[in-house]
């Protein structure tokens, strides 16, 4: 355990104050964030015993203010590299490689309704666009498709819009992020060519949602829902539409700070805090079986 003799809170908040202070995309609401990690290390709340309860500590705080649940002081048990962004891309390596790179189960049901599982992320697109096209080239013969999200934390939007791309026919705008740095927005768009074949936009999609269903899987079902091309079976999802980029500030802890906001180019919104909203509400561990029953309705109609 990293105890207090290896560990010293003041240099961690002072960083992660500084982060805040220059990164997050609300500049209002991170120097309140700032101003309140500075009082709490002045009143004693981080002299705890260890970089693991120091994290849970700081977390609370930062989420205290609008509930940004992609703004934490992270825990890593094995140190990490000083590099920017060095200590998630690590952690979500060893997930790639046991997860058949991020698309574990391709199933055929009842009726010619494929099944494509997406987790336990969308990785970065370099790393998942061969097994994504693998996977969703495959279940292109379907006559119906049920995507899996309900362990999806999150990942790539790069790899949202590529998975977007196969089930559209032509070149669409998802989604728009803003960036504070700069100021500027940057659209996504699906592709105009895929490797492998298209399900194509006119069969029937079906994504599974639950309460751990996050980012960038929140924003695929999103995405999705907004055009009409699909309907989300399951739970309201855990609502975080801020992208963000990680800084390691001690060898066991980095601190995640969003640096841009998403807007829907169909609703002018995002899922922010609400999380995504299911069409058909229900168990996430029922999700599946009335998603199949609808696709099967549907396909009989």
């Amino acid at each position: 355990m990293t105890t207090l003799t290896d560990l010293q809170p003041a240099p961690v908040i002072d960083e992660t104050a500084r982060l805040l202070t220059e990164h997050y995309v609300f500049p209002e609401i991170a120097e309140q964030l700032a101003d309140l990690l500075k009082r709490r290390l002045a009143q004693g709340a981080y002299d705890v015993d260890g970089a693991e309860e120091l994290a849970r500590l700081v977390t609370a705080d930062l989420q205290s203010v609008n509930n940004d649940k992609h703004l934490r002081l992270k825990h890593h048990a094995d140190p990490v590299s000083p590099e920017q962004g060095a200590a998630t891309l690590e952690s979500i390596r060893r997930d790639f490689d046991t997860s058949l790179g991020g698309a574990p189960r391709v199933e055929l049901l009842e009726g010619g309704v494929a099944v494509v599982e997406l987790a336990p992320m969308l990785f970065p697109l370099e790393w998942a666009a061969e097994p994504l096209s693998a996977a969703l080239t495959l279940a292109s013969r379907a006559q119906a498709l049920i995507v899996d999200l309900r362990n999806n934390r999150g990942g790539d939007p790069d790899t949202v819009a590529f998975v977007c791309s196969y089930l559209l026919d032509e070149r669409t705008h998802l989604n728009t992020m803003y960036w504070r740095s700069g100021e500027r927005s940057e659209q996504s768009w699906s592709l105009p060519h895929v490797p492998g074949a298209r399900f194509g936009g006119s069969k029937p999609v079906y994504v599974l949602s639950s309460d751990s269903t996050f980012s960038a899987a929140e924003e695929l079902a999103y995405d999705l829902q907004q055009l009409g091309r699909a309907v989300v079976v399951g739970e309201p999802t855990r609502g975080g539409a801020h992208p963000c980029e990680g800084w390691t500030v001690h060898p066991h802890l980095e601190t995640t700070v969003p640096t841009g906001r998403a807007i829907n180019p169909v609703s002018g919104a995002n899922w922010e805090g609400t999380g995504v909203r299911p069409d058909v509400p229900c168990a996430a561990a029922e999700s599946l079986d009335q998603a199949h029953a609808l696709a099967l309705a549907r396909l009989a109609g």
